[in-house]
């Protein structure tokens, strides 16, 4: 059998693009990777996306302030054979919003609901040079298919210390927007590891919750753009740490409470107190397995080919979220692309005539 839309991916674009093809009738059946392979675990690419790796979630639409366990225990399904998620009494409760992955787990059972079939599987390789495409999973089996959404994101570039590992969500983020406002990170110093426009961002966004923001660079100089650069210099909250990397994340097993940085000129070293860590050195879409097929940018992301449409360079695959957008890397934008992205299947499969 053939399947009218596949999807592979397991984040908000994901969830949300199987949410709206079960809707349309669609029987969308979905990958969201295999939980049990080391090498997601250690890329972050393990079902669920990116936001089951943080904590509180306060930027996602309709979560009002107060305790959402009660909701969570009837939305979710304790007993779900495929990938099981409860809501322990004992997870910290958050005040103004709903954890990652439990929010994940709500759109996933969402998609559930509505039908979306989910293989906990990974897609290793794709032919899309014929038609229907061929997708071939990690234990060798295979899946034709007529349309496509890839919806595989983007993971974020950490430094890769065994101490930045310990400490992630507990002072250690590479996402400013996502997670500065947080009480964790308010009125102490915190530091930004990065010298592009990024980072010169993230240190300006970050001005508005910390004491102190440290830009930790590698050289003497910016990567940023001149006026990002200037921006980030001039303000007073910002101190530029030149010449540096950072050696150790350092913390009391809770939190974060300082970093060792080590010079890049000579063998010295310092210790700086902060109270949490961003990492912005970039981030790296998850594409590899799709062997150069489908059009992407410098950086890697998917390019969509045509204007408010999540068209790629490949006539029947589209992309959604993450995977495609190296520029706004938010939640609720990721779904917005997931919603467009059935959409824009559902009409390539009527004008083609398969629906």
């Amino acid at each position: 059998m053939t399947e009218k839309v596949v999807i592979i991916g397991s984040g908000p674009a994901a969830w949300t693009a199987a949410i709206y093809a079960s809707r349309a009738q669609l029987n969308p059946l979905v990958f969201q990777g295999d939980p049990t392979n080391n090498k997601n675990k250690q890329n972050g690419t393990l079902p669920l996306g990116q936001l089951a790796l943080t904590t509180e979630v306060e930027n996602f639409p309709s979560w009002p302030s107060g305790d959402t366990r009660a909701y969570l225990k009837t939305a979710l399904k304790p007993d779900d054979p495929d990938f099981p998620y409860w809501v322990a009494d004992d997870k910290d409760q958050p005040t103004h919003g709903i954890n990652g992955p439990e929010l994940m787990a709500l759109m996933r059972q969402q998609a559930k609901n509505f039908g979306t079939r989910v293989e906990s599987k990974d897609v290793v390789k794709v032919d899309l040079k014929n038609k229907p495409f061929t997708l071939t999973m990690h234990d060798g089996s295979t899946v034709q298919t007529h349309t496509l959404i890839i919806a595989t994101g983007a993971r974020a570039n950490y430094l890769g210390l065994p101490s930045e590992e310990k400490y992630k969500n507990k002072g250690v983020s590479a996402c400013a927007v996502c997670d500065g406002f947080l009480p964790i990170f308010r009125n102490k110093p915190l530091a930004v590891v990065g010298a592009g426009d990024s980072a010169c961002e993230e240190a300006t966004y970050l001005t508005k919750f910390a004491s102190k923001v440290y830009m930790i660079v590698r050289r003497d100089q910016m990567r940023a753009s001149k006026i990002m650069a200037e921006r980030a210099m001039k303000h007073p909250k910002i101190e530029v740490k030149w010449n540096r990397v950072v050696d150790e994340v350092l913390g009391n097993e809770k939190v974060v409470t300082g970093l060792r940085l080590k010079s890049t000129k000579d063998d010295s070293t310092e210790e700086l107190a902060v109270g949490g860590m961003f990492c912005a050195i970039g981030h790296t879409p998850n594409v590899a397995f799709l062997d150069g097929q489908v059009k992407t940018n410098e950086a890697g992301y998917i390019t969509w080919t045509t204007v408010a449409r999540t068209y790629t360079s490949v006539d029947g695959v589209f992309a959604a979220g993450d995977v495609a957008d190296d520029y706004y890397r938010q939640a609720v934008s990721a779904a917005g692309t997931g919603c467009m992205a059935a959409l824009d299947a559902e009409r390539w499969l009527g004008h083609h005539g398969l629906v």
